[in-house]
This record gives structure tokens, C-alpha cells and sequence, in this order.
């Protein structure tokens, strides 16, 4: 008998989980504290990156960000018959992922359901969250999570529709610059589950992300573009290697030689949060004005209808493994199939290999 599409039994509740950001002045340079702890990062060092969001009056837009995906989430599953509650916590800032647990174990809740605002496998945007999770999971409450999704056919369509639209802004034939978050190299080659190609899951789901929007793009215009992928975002002591080009040094050799019109797109994020509209629509910004570029910065997934369905068919896909039925885990072509319950070996912390992860996630 075929799984309902409506099911998320076992699961008491879904709960969004996010990075978190400032939402006033006072609550800049705590933020930053919280990102970093244990890292010991000079105060003023984070005064100074703490500028980025002063200048925006002190408030990120990841939360906003996160409000309106939850809205979003609960109309496709109201659509979909799904009652299931969804709740919303922060890894970083309030509402603080331990605080949202505390409240789902007061509700009764018992198992729970996890679903991460980053795409991505990496240290940083997967297995730094599981320890998060484990780290703020009460005694009673189990928590499962849904698979890392940046090959989901549904946020490659997002990110699609998203590029379309920019390309209206510009010139014929723009060069795309798919632009994702900067980490170090190692962190990088360390990405994924084993066995690993030399660059990591990271780097080669970028690749593969790039490539088939480009694909879809030169169905849909009938015309080749060329494409390239770059970061930015990037941090740490100079003599660390990090994922190369930074997005402005690749602007100035596309101007050199003789590109006109680009169109930015930040496949690496789930949101238009703080590494978006300071990197690009401020720093990369200037550098456009500077090379006197056509450009046009796409949105990211955000609340596309095809994003946010996707995020639902995840945890019904989740919510369906818990309940014992083997399901078909839709990628885009080239893509391996995702793990969705990741290995110890995934995603290796390089500092603290030790620190616990949620289990079977």
C-alpha cells in the first residue's frame, strides 16, 4: 500500500533551525560572541566585522528571512492536509535552538523533526548544526533531520526561476557567476562521507548545482552562457588556504576581459541574509560601479514555491523512513544520492573531531 502523502507521523513537530542574527544594535556584538566562542577572536576584530550590520541599522535579514519561510512552510503543509505543528530555532540568536526545545519538551512533544536552513555538505552548513542539535536535545525528546538537499530537483528549480528572472535585467547572454560562502580548503576536502574526491562534497555539489542551472538556462533561452562558480565571505588568517576566486577579484578578470553584462547568483544560500546583501549587493556592488558592468544580482530560493515544496516532500521523505517504507530520493542528474542519515565519518569537525553529533542524522 502506498504511503500517504499526508503523514508525518512519528513526528510531534517540525522545527526550522537557522544560523540566527541581530535584531538591534545591543545584540550585534553578542551574536558575534556566540558565532565565535571558543575560537578566541579578538573583541575588536568583531567590532570591526560587527560594521556590516551596523550599517543596517543592527539587524540581520536572516530572521525576517526565517519568518516568511515558516509562513510559507505552513501554507504548503495546511495545502497538503498536514497539521503538524513547525517551530523555529536559532543555532546563533534568539529564538535559541535549546530554548525551542525546552518549549517543544513543556508542549509534550516527543520526537521531532529537523529542518536545516543550509543546503550544503560541509563542516560548517551540516555537521555543525547535528552537534548543535545534539548539543541542545532534553532528555526524552528524539530528534531526526531531513537530508542536506542542494541536489533536490526542487531547489535547483528555485534557483532556476531565480536566474531567469535576473537575466531580464541584463543584456543578451550574460556571463553567470554562481557565488557561494567561502571555507577553508581542508574543510572542504573534508566534506561529505567517505570516500571523498579530492575537492570534498562541497566543491562538487556547487559544480554540479552551477551546471545544471546553466543547462536549464540554455534550454529555456535557446542560447549558450557561459558560467562560473566563486565565493565570498571569506575569513580566518591570510596564510589559510580558502575556496578561490573571491567573487570581486573574478569581476575585475571578467572586465579585463571584455564581459559587459553578469548576472550574480548565490546558489550557496538557502536566503538573501547578511554574506548576500553585504557581500554582494554591497562590497560586489561597488565593484560593478567601479567596472562599469550590467549586472543583475538573482534572488535565492527563499520562498519559491518549488523550494518550500521541496522542504515539505524532505520530510515526508523523513518522515516515511522513520515509519520503516524505503523511499525514492529525487536528484538532479550526476548527483549521488543523498545520505539521510549521515556516518561519523561525514562532514569531519577538524578541530574537535570528538564533539558529539545528533545520532542517525
Amino acid at each position: 500500500m502506498a504511503e500517504p502523502a499526508t503523514d508525518l507521523s512519528p513526528y510531534d513537530a517540525v522545527v526550522l533551525v537557522s544560523f540566527g542574527g541581530p535584531e538591534g544594535p545591543e545584540e550585534v556584538l553578542p551574536f558575534l560572541q556566540q558565532v565565535t566562542r571558543g575560537r578566541n577572536i579578538p573583541t575588536e576584530r568583531l567590532r570591526e566585522v560587527g560594521q556590516h550590520y551596523d550599517a543596517r541599522g543592527g539587524i540581520s535579514p536572516i530572521n525576517d528571512e526565517c519568518r516568511a519561510l515558516l509562513a510559507a512552510l505552513r501554507t504548503e503543509l495546511d495545502s497538503r492536509g498536514v497539521a503538524t505543528p513547525v517551530l523555529w530555532g536559532n543555532r546563533n540568536s534568539r529564538p535559541f535552538l535549546s530554548d525551542t526545545m525546552a518549549e517543544a519538551d513543556a508542549a509534550g512533544y516527543r520526537r521531532l523533526l529537523a529542518v536545516t536552513t543550509s543546503a550544503y555538505e560541509s563542516y560548517s552548513s551540516c555537521r555543525q548544526y547535528r552537534e548543535d542539535l545534539a548539543r541542545t536535545v532534553r532528555p526524552g525528546l528524539v530528534v531526526d533531520r531531513v537530508r542536506q538537499y542542494a541536489t533536490h530537483p526542487g531547489f535547483v528549480e528555485a534557483n532556476i526561476a531565480q536566474v531567469l528572472a535576473a537575466m531580464e535585467e541584463v543584456g543578451p547572454r550574460p556571463r553567470l557567476v554562481f557565488v557561494t560562502h567561502s571555507i577553508p580548503t581542508a574543510m572542504s576536502e573534508s566534506s561529505g562521507p567517505a570516500p571523498r574526491s579530492s575537492t570534498g562534497s562541497y566543491l562538487d555539489t556547487h559544480q554540479l548545482v552551477a551546471a545544471a542551472i546553466t543547462r536549464a538556462v540554455d534550454e529555456v533561452t535557446g542560447e549558450e552562457h557561459q558560467y562560473d562558480l566563486v565565493f565570498c565571505s571569506r575569513s580566518g588568517p591570510p596564510q589559510q588556504p580558502w575556496l578561490e576566486p573571491d567573487v570581486n577579484d573574478h569581476l575585475d578578470q571578467l572586465a579585463a576581459q571584455g564581459v559587459t553584462d553578469v548576472v550574480l547568483a548565490p546558489i550557496g544560500f538557502t536566503s538573501d541574509h547578511m554574506e548576500v546583501v553585504h557581500d554582494l549587493d554591497t562590497e560586489a556592488a561597488e565593484t560593478i560601479r567601479r567596472l562599469g558592468l550590467r549586472c543583475a544580482r538573482a534572488s535565492t530560493a527563499r520562498t519559491h514555491p518549488a523550494f518550500v515544496g521541496a522542504l515539505v516532500d524532505l520530510a515526508l521523505e523523513r518522515a516515511a523512513l522513520a515509519r520503516g517504507t524505503q523511499v525514492r530520493q529525487p536528484v538532479i542528474d550526476g548527483a549521488a544520492v543523498s545520505n539521510i542519515s549521515c556516518p561519523g565519518d561525514c562532514c569531519v569537525n577538524l578541530r574537535h573531531p570528538d564533539t558529539p553529533t545528533l545520532a542517525g542524522s
